[in-house]
Formats: C-alpha cells, sequence, structure tokens
C-alpha cells in the first residue's frame, strides 16, 4: 500500500507540475525575451522550466512524511505501529500533494519573477541612458 500512495503522489506532483508550468510558459518567454535580448533566453526558459518541474514534484512528495507510514510511530513511552493508510489518510495525503506542489512552484515563480522584476528595472534604465546619450 506504501509504494501505491509513494507513485500515486509522484504522478499527481507531477502532473499537477506540468499543468503550472504550461501555464507560465508564455509569460517567463516573454519576460526572458524582453530582459535578455539574445538566443540564450531560450536556454533560461528551459532552465526554469526544469526547476519549475523539480521544485513542483519535490515540494509535492513529501519523503519525510511519507516515512510515517513504513516507520514505527515514536511514542514517549517506546513501541508504536506505524500509521495505517485508510481511505482518509488517502485523502489527506492527495490533497497535501496537490498544496505542497503548488506552494514550492509559487515560491519558486514568485523568487523568478522578483529577480525579473529587479533586471527589467535595470534594462529599462540603461535603455533610456541610451536613449538621451543618442
Amino acid at each position: 500500500m506504501f509504494f501505491s500512495l509513494l507513485f500515486a503522489t509522484f504522478f499527481i506532483a507531477l502532473a499537477v507540475s506540468v499543468a503550472v508550468v504550461k501555464a507560465f510558459s508564455r509569460p517567463v518567454r516573454g519576460i526572458l525575451d524582453r530582459i535578455i535580448d539574445d538566443s540564450i533566453s531560450a536556454a533560461w526558459h528551459r532552465y526554469i522550466t526544469f526547476a519549475a518541474l523539480v521544485v513542483g514534484v519535490s515540494g509535492g512528495v513529501r519523503i519525510y512524511s511519507l516515512e510515517r507510514y513504513i516507520q514505527p510511530e515514536r511514542l514517549p513511552e517506546g513501541g508504536g505501529q506505524p500509521l495505517v493508510l485508510t481511505a482518509e489518510r488517502w485523502t489527506l495525503e492527495i490533497y497535501r500533494t496537490v498544496i505542497e506542489c503548488l506552494q514550492s512552484m509559487a515560491w519558486m515563480y514568485l523568487v523568478v519573477f522578483l529577480f525579473a522584476l529587479i533586471a527589467y528595472v535595470i534594462v529599462r534604465i540603461a535603455e533610456r541612458r541610451s536613449g538621451k546619450a543618442q
């Protein structure tokens, strides 16, 4: 049952990550084309896509949380049993997978867009200075 949960959370996190990457692919491409007026913007776009997929899957599949289903719980009095996978726990784990995946990707895209905003401001200042110099 544990392996079913592991594979289910992996594939759900991967599907959510792919959907989010597709949703943000065009805006990221446009921003990079504007900031980096060169063919290297395609390489940066590919890297950000890869990073988003990795962050999404690693955020959605929480290995430490899943270990509770194979290792005994540590109780103060000692002993303990691994958690049992019930229908309620399956639902909770799937929900956590989706939320954690989205949350980790939101943080990653926030950092990317903050740096892109800073770069955009620098590019605009440079454009204005070069426009005044002509």
